[in-house]
């Protein structure tokens, strides 16, 4: 439970650091109000068509009679607008930072230059074009897994109970969990961070992941509130990605201690040689100081 507070922990910075920092905040707000828009557009688009497109997609169903055809398909005109809004919750992210890349990227280099000590900011040492290439890249790697596990919840979503209750549970720790990578991308990036490595902690660190994500993809879920809240997640994934770092060099020190134990120990025990009882003459132990024993009569 600690890490699961944490995640929202730095969701809760994040969003107190833009609040302190007006620039900023109305900065990041452009890029999430442009995919907004698109988005709206897209999911309202899908609500008029779905019915269609499942009348299409089902014609043996055609001839079934009432109440089973209506019933199968509302069903599953529900299930499609469900996932559509699942992939758009999901990749809404992934868009926002790819269209507003340069002000995310501004954003979170303020956030590392406030909270570095001497106020310094990673450098990726690469142009931006071949920067965009790589979030790009990265961004499609993990999209790809993300339309995984959609089409893998979406026939689940048949299942009976399960797909009304178990589903849309997972659904939303799945959403959490790739938002969460997804936001952290932009300060991982900096430090030369690919998708495979950013899964690979937040996998370690899953439940803090989750502890920021799911709280963020059902704020994502009202109209409008993307906009304001995005700022504020960059800057929190910001301050998560830099957590990332200190506990490198934490273990690095832990490591560094225990192997200077483990010398010292080593050379304590060295001078002093075995402990133990010392061994009797005779019994292969060295020989005793002073003037040496008189033989015994037969060996003279």
């Amino acid at each position: 439970m600690g890490d699961l507070g944490a995640g929202f922990g730095f969701l809760v910075k994040g969003q107190r650091w833009v609040g302190g920092h007006g620039r900023w905040f109305g900065l990041g707000l452009l890029p999430g109000l442009v995919t907004l828009v698109v988005y709206a557009a897209a999911l309202v688009a899908l609500a008029y068509g779905a019915d269609d497109a499942v009348a299409w997609a089902t014609p043996f169903a055609d001839g079934w009679g009432s109440p089973w055809q209506g019933l199968f398909r509302g069903g599953m005109t529900v299930l499609l607008f469900a996932l559509g809004l699942f992939l758009a919750v999901v990749t809404f992210t992934a868009v926002t930072l790819l269209v507003g890349q340069p002000f995310y990227e501004a954003l979170s280099e303020a956030v590392e230059r406030d909270r570095s000590p001497d106020g310094t900011v990673p450098e990726p040492g690469l142009t931006w074009w071949r920067g965009m290439l790589v979030s790009l890249r990265n961004s499609l790697y993990v999209l790809v897994r993300v339309a995984g596990w959609g089409v893998l919840l979406f026939a689940l979503g048949f299942l009976p109970f399960v797909g009304q209750t178990v589903v849309p549970a997972v659904g939303f720790c799945v959403s959490g969990f790739y938002l969460t990578q997804e936001l952290t991308a932009v300060a991982l990036e900096r430090r030369r961070v690919g998708a495979r490595e950013q899964l690979a902690w937040l996998k370690g660190r899953r439940l803090m992941a989750l502890g920021f994500g799911v709280p963020l993809t059902l704020a994502f879920l009202v109209p409008v509130v993307p906009i304001f809240l995005m700022p504020g997640a960059v800057a929190g994934a910001t301050l998560m990605a830099r957590s990332r770092e200190a506990e490198a060099e934490a273990e690095a020190e832990a490591e560094a201690e225990a192997g200077a134990g483990a010398g010292a120990g080593a050379g304590a025990a060295a001078p002093g040689g075995p402990t133990g009882p010392a061994p009797l003459p005779g019994q292969g132990g060295p020989a005793p100081h002073g003037p040496a024993a008189a033989p015994a009569p037969g060996e003279r």
